[in-house]
């Protein structure tokens, strides 16, 4: 078969298809690739999620649209969409690629265009990070615009030519990152977002030439952390008034936090709003324009981040991440990757409990207090996204102990947990949990040297104690015992179905809580998701301490995605 002459609408569709299908691929063995000081410990995800966005956007443009209409939903679902300090680089180099393929002619992107899309992106990527460094993504993205360049100049100047000689310069860079950032040399792998990118260039060049094949993940070495010394511990095991004084600006591995948000701002501003955030924090990565930015910085003032973002603009979706416990949960991932056949979330050190729990589990910080709870290993999974049997089974043989409690958290996912006893040699029950929150319940009568008979029993009657309940948003119009739903409301969910029905999350979240307390109950627990609003979660804390002044309210972070508010009544 011939490699395609130019690129056109639809083929560029199917390269962020595939670009985004590799990064899923690669995903956990990108996140372990991650050991710079600045942890975007989870840059594999954080580039996956953003690409996903760029898939979301895509299907919203009509079949048979032109060049312009598909550039323009990749720049701004990358825009919109971007996760972490990895993802805001990613979107702004789809972004300037986008904008010199999107001037492409109904005869679509040539060599030529295709090698000024690979240099614009580049140069805009690196003006778009206030303090590049070399050895990241910025680096590979350059070596890719030099080679892009050189195979334009040579081969016929073919489509084919410019991507073999952007990937192979990319990959060149990408091998001798660790001679550019110590870090990398001491832990003996390669720059994490500099692999991902790499992984676009694949996704294009299988497009270009169907006779290219799509890498297959290959492991990622396991990751000895007491070897990075000094680079590896500067700040985050510290307290603030323990650096040295004398230190000068602070070093990006001492910045505790990590603020993202989304800013409505006039482009003429940004440059102010640049310079106070160049003052309180470092890794800031700006990308945007026409009146929107996403904004990344890690800091060690989240007030001052996102006041700088009030008094120039309107900030949303405002995302702020303790990078601390990230290190450690990434130090916790390495160490079980260390072990044979284990995988991030499996099993933890030491010997076997008679019983383990695997939980399935959505959202990065959902897991993180699964593990704090004692569960060996996760599979990721909830609504929409169901786990197949295949893949408990397979977390089932990865724990170490012969008997073993699923908790499914999701009614959907019970029916599928329940075939895997008869398939594993292992002693296999099911918690027939519904819900995250019932997960949690369970786990706190969890008893690793108990049977797993033992267990599910009295884990079953734990979870059977806690009332569940969740907020989301009508995907379309239904009628209820409630009332009548339309699509858009915000509706809140019990065990019995649709329990309240408002115009805002604050509204539908307060209904529901009216409803389900009782006077025994004495503690709420609310896990916020994806949507949640500081100044919501805020309103209904205000609103509960009011008029449920002996009910307890824990508030945890969880990431989950489709539910900004879970809930547990106990």
């Amino acid at each position: 078969m011939t490699s395609l002459a130019t690129l056109g609408a639809d083929d560029l569709r199917t390269v962020m298809g595939r670009f985004r299908d590799v990064l899923r691929l690669h995903q956990g063995d990108i996140n372990l690739l991650n050991v710079y000081p600045v942890p975007d410990g989870d840059t594999g995800t954080n580039m996956a999620l953003t690409v996903e966005a760029v898939v979301s956007e895509l299907e919203g443009v009509p079949a048979g649209s032109g060049l312009a209409a598909v550039c323009k939903a990749i720049g701004h679902g990358s825009l919109m969409g971007a996760r972490g300090n990895s993802g805001v680089i990613l979107s702004q180099l789809l972004r300037g690629m986008c904008e010199r393929m999107g001037a492409a002619t109904a005869a679509g992107v040539d060599a030529a265009i295709l090698a000024d899309a690979l240099g614009h992106a580049s140069d805009l990527a690196r003006r778009a990070v206030v303090k590049p460094v070399e050895g990241t993504i910025l680096t590979v993205a350059a070596a890719a615009a030099a080679g892009a360049a050189a195979g334009a100049a040579a081969g016929g100047a073919t489509l084919v030519a410019v991507v073999e000689h952007a990937h192979a310069a990319s990959a060149d860079a990408l091998a001798r990152t660790p001679e550019m950032l110590p870090v990398l040399a001491q832990a003996g792998v390669v720059d994490a977002g500099g692999t991902g990118f790499l992984l676009m260039l694949d996704a294009c060049w299988s497009v270009v030439d169907a006779s290219h094949k799509l890498p297959e993940p290959s492991g990622v070495p396991a990751v000895d952390l007491s070897r990075l010394g000094p680079v590896a511990g500067n700040g985050h095991n510290r307290r603030k008034d323990d650096r040295r004084a004398d230190a000068g600006p602070p070093d990006v591995g001492d910045l505790r936090y990590e603020v993202m948000y989304l800013l409505y701002a006039p482009d003429d501003s940004m440059a102010d709003f640049k310079e106070v955030w160049a003052g309180i924090g470092d890794s800031i990565v700006v990308v945007g324009g026409d009146g929107l930015w996403n904004c990344h910085i890690h800091t060690d003032d989240i007030g001052a981040a996102i006041e700088a973002g009030v008094e120039t603009g309107r900030p949303q979706r405002i995302r702020v991440t303790d990078l601390a416990e990230q290190v450690e949960e990434e130090r916790w991932v390495r160490e079980a990757s260390s072990a044979p056949g284990s995988a991030p979330g499996a099993e933890r050190e030491g010997p076997a409990p008679t019983t383990s729990v695997v939980a399935v589990v959505t959202g990065d910080g959902i897991g993180r207090i699964f593990r704090s709870l004692g569960v060996h290993h996760q599979v990721v999974g909830g609504q929409s996204m169901n786990p197949s049997t295949e893949d408990l089974l397979h977390a089932i043989e990865l724990v170490g102990s012969d008997e073993v409690v699923i908790l499914p958290n999701n009614k959907n996912i019970r029916p599928v947990a329940e075939q895997v006893d008869a398939l594993s040699d292992k002693t296999v029950r099911v918690v027939a949990t519904g819900s995250i929150l019932e997960g949690f319940a369970a786990l706190l009568a969890y008893d690793p040297a108990a049977t797993a008979a033992v267990n599910a029993a009295s884990m079953g009657e734990s979870a059977a104690r806690v009332v569940p309940a969740e907020v989301t948003r009508a995907v379309r119009d239904a009628s209820t015992d409630a009332g009548e739903v339309h699509e858009g409301d915000w509706i809140g969910l019990s065990r019995d179905g649709v329990v309240s029905i408002a115009d805002s999350a604050v509204m539908a979240t307060r209904l529901l809580l009216s409803r389900l307390l009782e006077d025994r109950h004495e503690l709420i627990t609310l896990i916020e998701g994806e949507g949640s609003k500081v100044a919501d979660t805020r309103k209904i804390s205000e609103w509960l301490s009011e008029e449920y002044p002996d009910v307890a309210l824990e508030v945890h972070h969880g990431g989950q995605p489709l539910y900004p508010y879970l809930l547990g009544i106990e």
